[in-house]
């Protein structure tokens, strides 16, 4: 008995047959474009929650990345500082050596053979937070190689007797210039 509200409607002749038709191809036309925009809607959310979670694993990639940086410049520094506790050398002495640090000139006091041995590049100057430390010139380059800036003076060697190119040509003590 129950019949639609457009029936009754039309039964009591209120209205006519093209308004029943065009009110149903309007709520046609409105529960698509509902759909359709709701689906939209849906995806837009997807999209940012999508974003969202890539700039997440974006930043914390970049986080993970800076606290193994830190870890690693941590290690190293350890790795320099165990390498100069272990091979430095004493620096007692009366001899005052002089040396460049930046654009500072610092003063290490050293005994004469230890001043020869950094002049000669047997023996290098490094840093080891305020102090200044020598060691050996193959540890030195095992500093250098994990960090540049804490080797402060390395001389270069120079060519002992049996390194001379010159050496098998003797020189005429009787030559007149």
């Amino acid at each position: 008995m129950s019949k639609s509200l457009q029936d009754q409607l039309l039964k009591a002749g209120l209205v006519d047959k093209k308004a029943v038709t065009k009110a149903k191809k309007e709520k046609t036309k409105a529960t698509r474009a509902a759909h359709k925009s709701k689906s939209v809607v849906e995806d837009e959310i997807k999209v940012a929650a999508r974003e969202a979670k890539e700039q997440a694993a974006a930043r914390n990639r970049e986080m993970a990345a800076e606290q193994n940086a830190k870890a690693e410049r941590k290690a190293i520094n350890a790795q320099i500082k165990q390498l100069i506790e272990v091979n430095k050398v004493a620096q007692q002495g009366e001899t005052a050596f002089n040396f460049a640090d930046g654009t500072k000139i610092k003063k290490i006091y050293v005994s004469d053979t230890v001043a020869k041995h950094i002049s000669d590049g047997r023996l290098a100057i490094v840093k080891q937070g305020d102090r200044y430390e020598l060691v050996p010139r193959p540890v030195a380059e095992k500093i250098a190689l994990r960090d540049e800036s804490r080797i402060i003076s390395i001389a270069k060697e120079q060519a002992t007797e049996e390194d001379d190119p010159y050496a098998d040509f003797q020189i005429p003590d009787d030559l007149m210039w």
